[in-house]
């Protein structure tokens, strides 16, 4: 694995691996026999705020012996218009690797093509992998696996979360249950490219949650959608709360990305229910993060 750049392009053997790596990481934090960053400079490039994302970024580039270099757009030249290709072949001669967390899924490609870098998408308008894989080792942790499970994600049907969400799907085989807003549906033209059977989208989010053993959600305005509020008065009756996981399966866990809008697509009651395992997931980003710079370390 030469880049991180989507959910879609990994197979589920890529998937398995990474969250394997990820477990281990994860309990020997603090006494890892090796530092496969050591000697390292790797630029974060960041055109979208960000809590979890940079500073598990930092902190697990730092724990693998790496240097994090944080360059927002506005500290370089792509700001004020540099073409990402031009940018990415300077890059490419001066550091390591890159995480990039920006708006086109294009832009990331294009930086891993002109750079030569080992290259992370942090979050894109189309999909958002890092957190996918938190999500999927959160879910091991708490229940084991995915085997005959159902995952509901309740929201926007067509956001990058859960653009990856739906890859995850096809690759691992578990049954996804998208609940939103017809406006919000994934194109027709998008579910034939997925060809899964194991995924359904219906604008009822609870049937989606009914039988779920793990209900997902998210904001209903992604980074920059802040002003469209047109959208939001569309996810009326969407709000994950007690009533819809009284339909949910027994034991079942409620993941959310963060952060969290209470009264909105989550209520105040069930993310307190459920902070724990949501704080889990939070912190998980930083574990499989390691996992992935730990893979895209290795030589060719």
């Amino acid at each position: 694995m030469k880049n991180l750049l989507s959910i879609e392009e990994l197979t589920a053997a890529d998937i398995n691996a990474l969250l394997d790596s990820a477990a281990v990481l994860k309990r020997e934090r603090g006494s890892h026999a090796a530092q496969p960053l050591s000697g390292q400079t790797w630029a974060l490039i960041f055109a979208k705020s960000s809590t979890r994302t940079r500073v598990s970024f930092e902190v697990g580039i730092r724990e693998l012996g790496g240097f994090p270099m944080f360059l927002s757009k506005n500290d370089i030249q792509l700001g004020r218009g540099e073409p990402i290709k031009d940018t990415a072949r300077v890059l490419g001669r001066m550091v390591h690797g890159a995480v990039i967390r920006t708006y086109a899924q294009q832009d990331v490609v294009d930086f891993a093509d002109y750079s030569g870098l080992p290259t992370i998408n942090a979050l894109t308008d189309d999909e958002h992998p890092c957190q996918i894989l938190a999500d999927l080792l959160t879910i091991r942790e708490k229940l084991g696996g995915w085997e005959g499970k159902k995952v509901a994600f309740i929201g926007d049907g067509f956001s990058n979360m859960t653009i990856s969400w739906m890859w995850a799907a096809k690759h691992l085989g578990f049954q996804l249950a998208v609940g939103s807003p017809s406006a919000c549906l994934p194109p027709d033209s998008f579910l034939a490219k997925l060809a899964a059977p194991n995924v359904t989208v219906t604008t009822d989010p609870v049937a989606a949650a009914k039988g779920a053993h793990v209900i997902n959600t998210d904001v209903w305005l992604s980074m920059g959608q802040e002003d469209q509020k047109e959208k939001e008065a569309q996810f009326a009756g969407f709000e994950v709360n007690a009533s819809m996981l009284f339909e949910a399966a027994p034991g079942h866990i409620v993941l959310h990305c963060l952060p969290a809008y209470r009264g909105k697509e989550i209520s105040a009651e069930v993310l307190e229910l459920h902070a724990d395992t949501i704080f889990q997931q939070a912190e998980n980003r930083l574990h499989a993060q390691k996992a992935v710079l730990v893979e895209l370390a290795r030589p060719a």
